[in-house]
């Protein structure tokens, strides 16, 4: 006889087994991709600044009914959006403490590679 368990449980292991490994390869082809590009430092300036942040609620103990109450945590992700002398914009993730520095409007040199984030030192203008 026909058992729906049979069908659905090895579908849905390969459906969730397909997706962390194409979230492994798109990050190593990422990874890949930014270590093959050049390191740029082009003048910049800082357009916006804006961040994200995700709460997490765990039951205290595992208790999924929440009779001893939640456990939050929050995260937060920091980007700031760039524009260079061309017109085009960039945003890249930071780290807090960089984006506590900058300020939209400051100019200077913004130095990446690919996609990927590496400094940006602020013109001081007397």
């Amino acid at each position: 006889m026909f058992d729906l368990f049979d069908l659905i449980f090895p579908v849905m292991f390969l459906l969730i087994f397909g997706m962390i490994l194409f979230t492994f390869i798109s990050g190593i082809r990422t990874w890949n991709k930014n270590n093959n590009s050049p390191r740029l430092t082009v003048e910049a300036r800082v357009t916006a600044k804006r961040q994200n942040t995700t709460h997490h609620n765990e039951p205290v103990g595992g208790d999924t009914s929440g009779t001893h109450g939640y456990h939050t945590t929050t995260s937060t992700s920091y980007y700031i959006t760039f524009e260079v002398e061309s017109g085009d914009r960039m945003e890249f993730s930071v780290y807090g403490e960089e984006y506590g520095m900058l300020a939209e409007g400051d100019e200077g040199k913004l130095t990446f590679q690919g996609s990927r984030y590496l400094g940006f030192e602020r013109t001081i203008e007397n």
